[in-house]
C-alpha cells in the first residue's frame, strides 16, 4: 500500500468513526408506535441522564400485583433542562405516571410524552421526538 492509499484509508476510518454516534440514533417511528398510547404508573428504579436520550426505569404493578420493569425513553438532557428538569427533579424511589407510546419491537419499552411526579403533582414534559398523533 502506498502513502496515498494509507492516507485515504485513515481518512475513511476517521470519517466513519465520527459518524458512528449519529448513525446509531434512531427516529421515533423506527422504535415506537405513536398509534399505541400507554399510561404507566410506577416506582423509579434507575435514571440515566445521558445523550442522545435520557431514560427512566420504572417498576409497574398490575391489578394482580405482578411487577414488570419498564424502560422509558425521554428526550436528550439539554431539551429536558430547557423544560425545567434538573438531574435531581426525579429521584430513585419516586412514583411517576408516564404518558407515552409503546415500543414497536421490545417489550416494556415506551417513549414518554409527559410524566407526573406524584409526590408533588408536577407535570413534566419529556421532550419526546414524536411528531403526529
Amino acid at each position: 500500500m502506498n502513502q496515498l492509499d494509507c492516507i485515504r484509508s485513515t481518512f475513511v476510518m476517521l470519517a466513519l468513526a465520527a459518524t458512528g454516534p449519529t448513525l446509531a440514533h434512531h427516529s421515533f417511528a423506527a422504535e415506537f408506535d405513536g398509534s399505541k398510547p400507554v399510561t404507566l404508573t410506577g416506582q423509579v428504579t434507575r435514571i440515566e441522564w445521558s445523550n442522545p436520550h435520557a431514560y427512566l426505569f420504572l417498576d409497574v404493578k398490575d391489578e394482580a400485583g405482578n411487577v414488570s420493569s419498564w424502560s422509558i425513553e425521554l428526550g436528550n438532557p439539554l431539551s429536558l433542562t430547557r423544560l425545567g428538569w434538573k438531574r435531581t427533579t426525579v429521584q430513585v424511589g419516586d412514583q411517576l405516571t408516564v404518558d407515552g407510546s409503546l415500543g414497536r419491537y421490545k417489550p416494556n419499552l415506551a417513549n414518554a410524552r409527559s410524566a407526573i411526579l406524584l409526590r408533588t403533582g408536577e407535570r413534566l414534559g419529556a421532550a419526546s421526538s414524536q411528531t403526529g398523533p
